[in-house]
């Protein structure tokens, strides 16, 4: 199987939702069953029937989870450098249209959010700007078109 890369903290956020699933969720879920059980008919009841599909939700989610952490390759950004694009790096480019700066980190793909300025090392964007260094420009073909953008820092911490 394919090595997942991720951040540290990627990785420790990971860690943290298997081990609220296992020690929380999971005992409330089966504690929900039980008392669900106890209130009779199982064919007719809708909290039996509720608790039953959350369980097998979080037992998918647990079985996801161990899965990733098994295959991650847990990168630590604060160790790396250079002048050149690569995973963890935090990249501060400009729109050649608009003038726009836009700060991202590449990061694995169970991490990203755009909105905390975080892309999946499997986006277009990331794609587009692996291997490059400040000055290049690349292009992203976007649902509107293609764009380009110049990187003008890359830092790593």
């Amino acid at each position: 199987m394919q090595k997942v890369p991720m951040t540290v903290g990627g990785h420790a956020a990971l860690e943290a939702e298997l081990k609220h699933l296992k020690s929380v969720e999971r005992p409330e879920i089966i504690q929900a069953i039980s008392v669900a059980r106890d209130h009779g008919d199982l064919s007719e009841n809708a909290e039996y029937h509720a608790a039953k599909e959350k369980q097998g939700f979080i037992e998918g989610r647990i079985k996801e989870l161990e899965s990733k952490l098994t295959l991650a390759q847990v990168i630590d950004v604060s160790k790396m450098s250079g002048d050149t694009v690569k995973f963890g790096g935090r990249i501060t480019i400009v729109n050649e249209d608009t003038d726009e700066e836009s700060t991202y980190q590449i990061v694995g793909e169970d991490e990203a959010n755009v909105k905390d300025g975080k892309i999946s090392v499997t986006s277009p964007m990331a794609r587009s700007m692996i291997s490059k260094t400040i000055g290049d420009v690349f292009e992203v073909n976007a649902p509107g078109g293609s764009k380009s953008y110049e990187i003008i820092e890359i830092e790593y911490s």
